[in-house]
């Protein structure tokens, strides 16, 4: 067993029994206030009011629309133990999972060292915002997202609603706060996710057996918060069978999250609470809501969040972007995202997939897999032909440290859009988004569709948006001494002009070509010195 004694907890704050009943006072008053804000200040309809025919004026921004890429950022206490992912805070907590097991025989009982006990093992001692967002920005990213707080209840920001947040314990910083104010600095845009909404029923297995979970109440231990403002509600997933009974040991069915036990509006009230005090406190660009806001209870909370997002940005003059998955939201009223997954085609309204460069884990795992530069760039490149955003997920170590093996993969991918980039940043797509062997598999939405194999044959197209010329960008996803584009045959009435000129980003210019009507010839030159990712040919329709 590791040697992980529980002496750091000295260092949280203190809070006596007595002090308890104050804490959970304060907490419920904060909450309670918040609400009550929000419910006022949506109410005078400027310009959003909390309901779907008025939040369907919503428009996302060009800025979104332009920047294409982003960086995710999976960083919380589940990066201590960094193991298998970061549903190690549930995990742990359900018999029979290997993390169950793997915490036993590695830190003892639950009953004895809880997911709490990794809090003051987060210290984050080499952390350091500005050296992150340099290398999301040298990898090309034009906005930045840090997770404000996962399923597990700790908060990555200085909260007044919860008091178990990373600047009250645990590394002591205003994590979200440095990152806000390193990301402006360099001129990107910045964004915050929330996952709170699973929270309700995350801890629930560990009241099936001795456990931290099941011990929780009003009281505190060992120096802590109560744990009851961590751990809770911990409430059971499943609706109740014919007699009554609840069994949570059967998964309930993600894509019919009205089969699954909804919140309480107590609960709905924290959600709230937390997800607008993010909004208050670091004014973010973006919101990103994991998918449990999808189920029905939400609804009411959630038009109220959209609508004091949106107000709040517009008293701001800012233009912010939410996202929503599958049906959580009516199209026309937010940004869909597509969790590890792509479209198969392009897609009229703005969307966006995310994704990690780590395979297993959104957050740091020992012993994961990584995505090639290769496969990722391909991955863009597919997902902006069709009109979307990729925003892509680093898991730090928990001392601060990005893993060498993410670290050389964004320097790759941030190579080619030095070269590249003109074909991505501030595109839309083309009539159509391309051509290849290659498709999109049927459920290609569905979680972990998204990694694919693509041929010299698969290209996707873009175009340029704003230029006085407009230009027509050929991403050739594999190398071949001549290319034939068979969408660009003469005659082509989405063309707006005949091809006159040819050239190829980061090679040679007036690149030799036959336009005819099986496609666009085009003579390649030599491969050497652009790689092995992606080639962009770019294809004048307007020459002097």
């Amino acid at each position: 067993m590791k040697n992980t004694a529980i002496t750091g907890l000295a260092a949280l704050p203190f809070i006596a029994a007595s002090a308890v009943a104050q804490t959970q006072a304060i907490h419920d008053k904060t909450v309670a206030a918040q609400v009550s804000r929000v419910q006022r200040y949506t109410a005078a309809a400027k310009p959003f009011a909390a309901n779907w025919d008025s939040l369907a004026a919503y428009r996302t921004p060009t800025w979104f629309q332009d920047a294409k890429f982003g960086i995710f950022i999976h960083w919380g206490v589940y990066s201590v133990p960094a193991f298998a992912n970061e549903w190690y805070s549930r995990n742990m907590y359900v018999p029979g999972n290997k993390a169950y097991e793997h915490h036993i025989a590695t830190y003892g009982p639950q009953s004895k060292f809880g997911y709490k006990d990794f809090i003051p093992m987060f210290r984050a001692e080499h952390f350091d915002a500005n050296a992150w967002v340099d290398l999301f920005q040298k990898a090309g990213a034009r906005y930045i997202v840090p997770v404000g707080e996962h399923c597990d209840g700790f908060a990555m920001y200085a909260s007044d609603v919860t008091p178990w947040n990373a600047k009250a314990m645990g590394p002591h910083r205003d994590i979200v706060g440095e990152l806000s104010a390193a990301t402006r600095s360099h001129g990107l845009k910045f964004g915050v996710s929330s996952h709170t909404a699973e929270h309700w029923w995350w801890y629930g297995l560990g009241r099936t057996f001795d456990s931290d979970v099941r011990a929780m109440s009003s009281t505190a231990s060992n120096g802590l918060p109560p744990t009851s403002l961590l751990y809770g509600p911990a409430s059971p997933r499943n609706l109740p069978a014919a007699d009554g009974a609840v069994d949570d040991r059967k998964e309930p069915d993600p894509d019919h999250l009205e089969r699954w036990a909804p919140p309480s509006q107590e609960f709905l009230n924290e959600w709230l609470a937390k997800s607008t005090e993010i909004v208050d406190k670091y004014h973010p660009d973006f919101m990103y809501f994991d998918w449990w806001i999808g189920q029905p209870a939400f609804k009411p909370a959630l038009q109220q969040f959209a609508a004091y997002y949106y107000d709040r940005g517009a008293e701001r003059h800012e233009q912010p972007v939410l996202t929503y998955k599958q049906e959580s939201m009516p199209a026309n009223v937010a940004t869909l995202d597509i969790e590890r997954g792509k479209l198969d085609t392009l897609r009229l309204l703005p969307w966006q997939t995310d994704t990690s460069v780590s395979i297993h884990s959104w957050g740091y795992a020992e012993h994961d897999e990584y995505r090639t530069a290769k496969s990722l760039v391909h991955q863009l490149v597919d997902t902006v032909s069709k009109n979307g955003n990729l925003l892509l997920n680093v898991g730090p170590k928990a001392d601060g440290t990005i893993p060498e093996e993410a670290r050389t993969v964004l320097s790759q991918i941030g190579d080619w859009l030095r070269v590249n980039g003109e074909s991505i940043y501030g595109t839309r797509p083309f009539t159509v988004f391309g051509e290849g062997p290659t498709k999109a598999p049927k459920n290609a939405t569905e979680k972990n569709n998204d990694i694919q194999n693509y041929t010299a044959q698969d290209i996707r197209f873009t175009v340029s948006h704003g230029r006085s010329e407009p230009l027509l960008y050929a991403t050739l996803l594999g190398w071949q001494s001549e290319t034939v584009i068979h969408t660009l045959f003469a005659g082509n009435p989405y063309l707006p002009g005949t091809v006159c000129a040819v050239d190829l980003l980061g090679g040679q210019s007036k690149l030799t070509f036959q336009q005819r009507p099986d496609g666009l010839h085009v003579t390649m030159p030599s491969a050497e010195g652009l790689g092995d990712i992606a080639y962009v040919l770019r294809i004048h329709t307007r020459c002097k």
